[in-house]
Parts: C-alpha cells; structure tokens; sequence
C-alpha cells in the first residue's frame, strides 16, 4: 500500500504498484485483468500474487469505460414484488446464482418488474447497457421482456424454456415433464384412481409441461382424462387453497392431488384438513420443486425435487459464455421424486 506524500493517510494501491511487484509490464498486468490473454502462466501467476500481496481492487467503473461492459448482470423476475417474498424458490435461485457469480467477481443486481411500467422502465434500463446480461427466472407467455431484451442483442438465460420465443434465447430447465410423470405413476401405485391436479399458470412452462406429464401417465394407464379433476393456479398458496375447494366440490370423490408447487400443496393441504379429509389416508398429496414448504406442510410433502443449484450454475455458465460470443444454448437436468408422509 502505498502512502501520499503529504500526510500519513494510505492511498489505494495503482496497476502501476502491482505491475512493480510482479516485476512485469502494466500492459502484462492489464491483460491478467481482462482475462488472461497473451500472457504466460508465469507471469499470470506473478500478477496474481502481486494483487493479493497489494491489496489491489479493480476500479470497475475505469474498466468499464475501456471495455464498454458494466461488469455485472440482473436477476430479473418478472412478478409481482410480493410473489418473491413469498416463494421460496426465488429466494434459493437468486442465492444460487449470487454465488456462482461471486466466483467470477460479478456482482448481481436484483431487479423486479410486477407490472407493466415497472417491466418497461427496466428494459430501458438494461438495453441501455446498465448489464451486460440478464438471468430471467420467470416468464409468461406474451410478456414482452424477453423478446424485446433478445432484439436488442442483451445477453439473456430464462429459468426454463419460454413459450413462443423457440430457439432465440438460452435457457435452463428442470425436466417438468418427466418430473409430473414420475409424480403421477407413484400416486397410481399407490392404488390412487380419481387422481386430480392444480397446475401451474398455463401461459408459462413449467405449468404446461407438468400438466402435459400428468396427462401423458393417465393416457398411458387407460384412464380417461377429467376436466373436472384439472384446476390451474399461480403458484401461490392461496390459489392451492382455492383450487382444492373447487375440486373437491366438482369431484368429491377425488383421491388423490398431484399439485405443480410446493407452496400450492401447502393450500390444498389446508383446503382438504378444512373439508374433513386426511391425508394420505382419504387423499395422497404430492407437490413439485421440493422447496422448504415441503417440509414446512403437515404432513411433510411428498414431491419432485427441482436441482436449484445446479440449475443456478448452469444459468450462470450459460450467460457468461453468451457473453462471450457463444451462441444460445439449452439446458435440461433431471428431477428427482423424493418420498415423504403426503403420499
């Protein structure tokens, strides 16, 4: 660290003070900084050591300035701010995706758009180059965020593939669909028959593809499909709770609930201790992500285990790579059933 020539007070280290340490030119150490091209691993090395032993920090704004990059990427959820408080999902993506970038030294910006002025002034705000990328993590169909962030040539990675845009953005998705079936033959094995489900919003991929699954298993046993066994929710708990009422009074005799989130299980849980029904005895219960409210419900949750964290990583690796000239690219990990007390 260096000291001003007039008075005690420490100045902040220069490129030129880890330049000298490391014995190598400030062009050597410039390069180090901006990934390492063209310079050997000796005095990669070297550089390295000198800015640990300086203290050295990169003024990102500086940088920035030659680069034309900010040096940091949004976390873009497209929802009603409360919704991200609520669910716990988010909340685990966002900490997922915070550390994998960490690793980087990257910064991550949150960033939500619940309405329609609140989604237009954070398009301005990312096409005007505030982020080099964007980690989308929910998308409606006919929300216009992402086509408009994809015409204008803004780096973007969607949690899970979205409906209408094809092949124009990367994404990385659980398997929902095999996720559903792999929840629907175990509530079938489990002798169930009147087997009703509360999908996800049908305008976002996660809610088609895991009603797609339940239909596939029903198709597959012979069993014909029930639209008074089919209600759809937001992935909240209230609307859990609603749609069970709605079955329960369309099918009484329904006898088991395959429900696309954890939270909304939570509601269904609460609807059918509310009508006189225990579960697993009357009624399996099974949900979808694995979160914690799986195992804050009573009983705790029967459910298909989304891989958060490798679903932040890649994100994140995908994004990056986008960044650095690679094309769009698509992911898709397997899901998990985990067996709990619903079902």
């Amino acid at each position: 660290m260096t000291m001003s020539n007039t008075g005690g007070r420490r100045k902040p280290p220069t490129i030129h003070d880890v330049a000298r340490e490391a014995g190598v030119s400030r062009g050597t150490v410039s390069r180090v900084l901006n990934g390492g091209h063209y310079v050997s691993p000796t005095a990669h090395e070297a550089v390295n050591a000198a800015i640990r032993k300086t203290g050295y920090v990169v003024n990102r704004h500086a940088r920035s300035l030659i680069t034309g990059r900010s040096d940091s990427i949004g976390f873009l959820l497209t929802e009603p701010q409360e919704r991200f408080f609520e669910d716990p999902n988010f909340n685990v993506l966002l900490r997922g995706c915070t550390q994998a970038l960490a690793a980087h030294d990257i910064p991550l910006l949150l960033m939500l758009a619940g309405t329609e002025d609140e989604r237009r002034r954070l398009t301005r705000y990312i096409t005007a180059g505030h982020v080099d990328g964007v980690l989308l993590v929910s998308s409606h169909s006919g929300d216009p965020v992402a086509q408009e962030l994809c015409e204008a040539g803004v780096p973007l990675v969607a949690c899970g593939k979205p409906i209408g845009l094809g092949s124009k953005v990367s994404y990385v998705a659980a398997d929902d669909r095999d996720g559903a079936r792999d929840m629907v033959r175990h509530l079938l094995s489990l002798g169930r028959r009147r087997i009703a489900v509360v999908t996800g919003p049908l305008d976002t991929p996660g809610g088609v593809e895991r009603l797609a699954g339940y239909r596939e298993v029903l198709a597959e046993e012979g069993i014909e499909y029930d639209e008074r066994l089919v209600v759809s929710g937001d992935y909240s708990r209230a609307s859990g709770e609603a749609g069970a009422e709605r079955l329960l009074t369309r099918s009484p005799d329904l006898d088991a609930v395959f429900v696309a989130s954890d939270l909304m299980a939570q509601g269904v849980l609460t609807a059918l201790e509310r009508a006189g029904r225990s579960v697993p005895g009357d009624v399996s219960v099974g949900g979808f992500d694995d979160s914690s409210a799986a195992l804050a419900a009573r009983p705790q949750l029967t459910t298909i285990r989304q891989p958060y964290d490798r679903i932040s990583a890649e994100m994140v690796r995908v994004l990056l790579a986008q960044i650095g000239g690679e094309d769009p690219a698509a992911v898709i990990l397997p899901t998990e059933l985990i067996k709990r007390g619903s079902a």
